[in-house]
């Protein structure tokens, strides 16, 4: 099953639409979302189209193909008027031989890992910058931000399919996959 991994929408309804037009293109299985889904934060400027009313409607239309962890911006409101459980501070995926930490990032990321073992895969948002590193015996991956990227970088997301992680921009352009070569 493809998955298909984005954070950071930040309430831009023209984002979470482009998003969404990928899922479908993707042919995803599944949407992981790795926070921050409504709102922007009092660090970020407002997104374009911000409509945090618009993303709810758009993101509980597929309310039984999401999953999601909780975000420094997701507040116990979000879970209210969201079909889908969004307060998990993080989730465990195996896959084969590893794990997989998926969390948001502003509580564990590479500076305070969570308990992992050597080989495992720690994959979360926050810095709204994509990467791909491996460090320490264990690799760190971020699909960077659909709406608010930084440094430069491309509004994009991930798939997972099988054991194979590609990076896209919300064109659908590859840029970025691990392992690398494929």
């Amino acid at each position: 099953m493809k998955i298909l991994i984005a954070s950071d929408i930040h309430g831009s309804a023209k984002y979470c639409r482009a998003l969404l037009d990928r899922y479908e293109k993707e042919k995803a299985g599944r949407l992981l979302l790795l926070g921050d889904l409504l709102y922007h934060g009092p660090r970020n400027d407002l997104p374009e189209e911000y409509a945090p009313k618009q993303v709810i409607g758009m993101l509980n239309g597929l309310k039984d193909e999401i999953l999601c962890v909780r975000g420094n911006c997701e507040a116990e409101v979000d879970q209210m008027v969201l079909s889908f459980p969004v307060m998990a501070d993080y989730a465990l995926m195996p896959l084969g031989e590893r794990m997989i930490y998926i969390t948001h990032g502003h509580v564990y990321n590479k500076e305070n890992l969570p308990p992992m073992k050597a080989g495992d895969i720690l994959l979360h948002g926050h810095t709204h910058v994509p990467a791909c590193e491996e460090f320490g015996g264990y690799v760190y991956m971020n699909p960077g931000s659909v709406s608010i990227p930084k440094n430069g970088t491309p509004r994009g997301y991930m798939t997972l399919e099988g054991t194979d992680f590609t990076w896209k921009t919300l064109e659908g352009e590859v840029f970025n996959r691990y392992p690398a070569g494929k």
